[in-house]
């Protein structure tokens, strides 16, 4: 085979990897916009400050240390022990579940039957209140998340597939990152779980209630606090996972945070209501701006990843509103 064919098989791979740490992202948006109808702004930061909170706790480093050393005069930094990642992980989910329960007791129990849109203003506060909350818990300097989980291409496949090319075509086999492969299975499974648990369980049946009418879901008994506990401590699992992803590829900075505006044209494609759209969403976009990069980036100076993704979604909110797999709204008057 030639090497150029080749080379077009491995920037489809590597974009179908790319398109599923899209999705962890856009699981939490549609989780959340699937019980309360909000499109929770604050989604990108509940995974930078998920992220930070693991390393902090990893590393052993005293919350709040640069503001006790500032009223104080000390110079306490770390507690001079370090957590088992596995402990770090539940301990870090543990601050997500506690962070649910602050968020509804605090915000959404106030919010009731408000306009979406209030809503919206609110997670809008919530994202900059958390971090700066993290810059103080924390600090803001980059931080290296490890965790065990592998990097680097997989030698293995760059092996299998080193004869695939032609003699002399100068092919030496796919490069695929191994925390991409890694990712993509975490991404699959979580993917089968929550639709498992949206489309069979009684909590999941109980959070479509309440997604499609907040006033009949109480009215059947339905409690709409406790659904927004359960739904924003799920959304903060998952902000976790690709946080943790996330940040072990690039590094736990503010700039991860970030990664909640390439979220949006994944649900723009696969649909706010839609778990399985967001992955297909994700795929679509990863595939897309590797390839349109690889094919006619050269062309027009590069650097069209950047751009690529917000195109495509304009063309669906143009011809396909809803998304791929979304909800058809028809109002009538």
């Amino acid at each position: 085979m030639s090497a150029n064919f080749l080379y077009t098989i491995e920037v489809i791979l590597n974009g179908l990897m790319a398109g599923v740490m899209y999705s962890l992202v856009a699981l939490g948006f549609v989780l959340i916009f699937k019980a309360s109808g909000i499109f929770n702004y604050a989604q990108g930061v509940m995974a930078l400050f998920a992220a930070m909170t693991l390393v902090g706790i990893q590393q052993g480093q005293v919350p709040f240390a640069h503001l006790i050393n500032a009223a104080f005069g000390t110079k306490i930094h770390h507690f001079g022990w370090t957590v088992p990642a596995l402990m770090a992980i539940l301990l870090t989910l543990v601050v997500m579940i506690l962070f649910a329960i602050l968020v509804e007791r605090i915000v959404l129990k106030h919010l009731v039957n408000q306009e979406p849109i209030i809503l919206f203003m609110a997670t809008i506060g919530l994202a900059y209140f958390m971090e700066g909350m993290g810059d103080l818990m924390w600090g803001s300097e980059l931080k290296t998340l490890d965790i065990g989980l592998p990097s680097g291409g997989s030698l293995w496949l760059e092996e299998a597939t080193v004869g695939w090319g032609a003699e002399g075509s100068g092919f030496y086999g796919l490069f695929i990152d191994k925390l991409d492969i890694v990712a993509t299975g975490v991404a699959l499974a979580l993917v089968i779980s929550l639709t498992l648990f949206s489309q069979y369980t009684k909590t999941g049946r109980a959070l479509r209630a309440v997604a499609d009418d907040h006033q009949a879901a109480l009215s059947v008994g339905i409690s709409l606090r406790k659904i927004w506990v359960i739904v924003w401590a799920i959304a903060g699992f998952v902000a976790m996972v690709a946080g943790i992803m996330w940040g072990a590829k690039s590094g736990v900075q503010f700039s991860l945070s970030l990664i909640a505006l390439k979220a949006l044209p994944v649900l723009i494609l696969g649909g706010f209501t839609s778990i399985p759209g967001a992955i297909i969403g994700g795929l679509i976009i990863g595939v897309g701006e590797k390839l349109f990069e690889f094919s006619i980036g050269p062309m027009i100076g590069g650097a069209t990843e950047n751009w690529f993704a917000y195109v495509l979604a304009l063309v669906f909110l143009i011809f396909r509103p809803q998304g791929l797999f979304g909800d058809k709204i028809i109002e009538r008057v």
